[in-house]
């Protein structure tokens, strides 16, 4: 089989892709996100172009590995949130959110044999109404200065939440194990 490369520096997509028990190996991929976010794509179709872009930017190194991108956005009435940077940002963020709907996309690329199989998981999220204290104290537990939207639902952050509604809850993290898995397996690899 196919050695698998995962394009990729998160370490929460690592740990997700560990669960499937697969050898793999990450590379960080060469793209400049900034420049794609410059375009004119819809949330969706963004989020699937930085998929395919991060596992097609180690293709010319990597041209027999099964390649693995994937890429998430939160949308919120109607603008990108990304990582917040700091915890004053992550407030700021999570003010914003509370008591509202916003959705989270996350697309996964696999490329394998010069063929590119995409998945795009959209889950739609209600967050409970917050109080600026309550704020204050989950980034000051989570500390999700790293994660778009400034929540980690795999800790403390599922308790801001009312409503989730995703095919896929592993998407929520970074990356669709379910799809994945489906694709990996049609490919020949064995899970688990």
């Amino acid at each position: 089989m196919a050695e698998i490369v995962l394009v990729s520096t998160s370490r929460y997509r690592q740990a997700l892709l560990k669960r499937l028990g697969l050898e793999f190996r990450c590379v960080e991929p060469r793209i400049r996100e900034e420049d794609w976010k410059a375009g004119t794509w819809n949330h969706r179709e963004l989020a699937e172009h930085l998929a395919i872009a991060k596992a097609e930017s180690i293709l010319d190194t990597e041209p027999d590995a099964t390649l693995i991108g994937s890429d998430q956005v939160v949308s919120f009435d109607g603008a990108l949130l990304g990582k917040p940077g700091t915890a004053e940002n992550a407030i700021d963020q999570l003010s914003a959110l509370a008591g509202k709907a916003h959705s989270l996309i996350t697309s996964v690329a696999v490329i394998h044999a010069g063929q590119t199989y995409i998945y795009t998981d959209t889950t739609n999220m209600v967050m409970r109404p917050l109080t600026t204290e309550e704020i204050a104290r989950y980034v000051a537990v989570d500390q999700p200065i790293d994660c778009a939207g400034s929540y980690k639902l795999e800790e403390h952050g599922i308790t801001l939440f009312e409503q989730i509604e995703t095919a896929d809850h592993s998407a929520i993290t970074g990356l669709p194990l379910i799809a994945l898995t489906t694709q990996l397996r049609k490919l020949g690899y064995s899970i688990p």
